[in-house]
């Protein structure tokens, strides 16, 4: 585990703070119009919690705005508990009329489930569907929609109790592992990671990505039309990866990284946990940017002032 390593602060110039996730933002997602879907309020053991009493929230930004601020997508839905709800990793899947659904992984009572939502664009509201739950779906961290109720995600622990996890995370023990799952079929489909964290596709669906935090490793994978993944070759990074988020023209990553693990969980307000984005382009590693909060806020967002395909919000806590 990269521990202790420090970073420099730096400035980047075409940045603009957007307010209003101050109890910090776990995960994005970016439509193809510029819409973005921001999770905020996640409670994981062993992170720090700003507002512990309130439930999680999915935001709303558009990226098109030359001063974009967020909104609060109001849930609707007679069955879906919201005073539970705690977001964590999220994906959307746009079907051929042009339907919207936003799958949030959500640990009520620090139990995993997948929730299904349908995207009003108009309301400003997300419709709650369907709540998935599963056995091979104890921890989920992250998740990427294939369909409106298929996915691949990732179970970033073996066991499900707190005191359990903290020693496989301890002991290095390499037992967490990803799953394909659809109504009709649920399967374990890579496996032997230390900390399985960000999962991602590319936009042509032919490869999925998959970071293994504690390794320092993004994994690349072939995916073959029966779901399954052949593994094709692994990129060393020297920081903790996160979440992977895919270009949707060029096909590139940018990785959300933790350079620091120690001060993750072991939260300093005077000195705050620094974050660093990696960019890959055709699965190589080709540039670097750090940046470190120099502020005591749970978590801000950075967006470049001129929306493309190769700008990038960067999240950090």
């Amino acid at each position: 585990m990269n521990a202790f390593r420090e970073i420099k602060p730096v400035e980047l110039p075409n940045c603009k703070l957007v307010k209003g996730i101050e109890s910090g933002s776990e995960d994005l997602e970016v439509l193809h119009n510029g819409l973005a879907f921001i999770s905020t309020g996640l409670k994981y053991p062993g992170i720090k919690v700003f507002e512990p009493d309130k439930p999680g929230k999915i935001l709303l930004m558009d990226l098109n705005e030359e001063d974009p601020t967020v909104l609060e997508l109001r849930i609707t839905g007679s069955n879906f508990d919201l005073s539970s709800f705690n977001p964590h990793g999220i994906s959307t899947f746009t079907d051929e009329d042009n339907t919207v659904y936003l799958l949030v992984v959500s640990h009520p009572d620090l139990k995993s489930t997948v929730e299904l939502f349908k995207f009003q664009e108009e309301e400003k509201t997300l419709l709650h569907l369907k709540t998935i739950k599963h056995k091979l779906l104890p921890k989920i961290n992250d998740i990427v929609a294939v369909g409106p109720e298929h996915f691949y995600a990732t179970n970033d622990h073996y066991f499900v109790d707190t005191y359990l996890t903290f020693w496989e995370m301890y002991l290095g023990l390499a037992w967490s592992y990803a799953v394909y799952y659809s109504p009709n079929e649920v399967q374990v489909m890579a496996s032997g990671f230390d900390f399985a964290n960000g999962i991602n596709i590319s936009p042509d669906g032919k490869y999925v990505y998959i970071a293994e935090s504690m390794a320092h490793k993004i994994h690349v994978y072939e995916k073959h039309a029966n779901w399954t993944l052949t593994p094709l070759k692994s990129l060393d990074f020297d920081t903790i990866v996160d979440n992977i988020s895919v270009d949707p023209v060029t096909g590139d990553l940018w990785i959300g990284c933790h350079p620091n693990g120690m001060k993750v969980f072991f939260y300093d307000p005077e000195n705050p946990p620094g974050s660093e984005g990696e960019g890959t382009i055709s699965h190589q590693v080709v540039c670097q940017k750090r940046v470190k909060e120099k502020k005591e806020t749970a978590g801000t967002t950075y967006k470049m002032s001129k929306w493309s395909s190769n700008n990038f919000t960067l999240f950090y806590s």
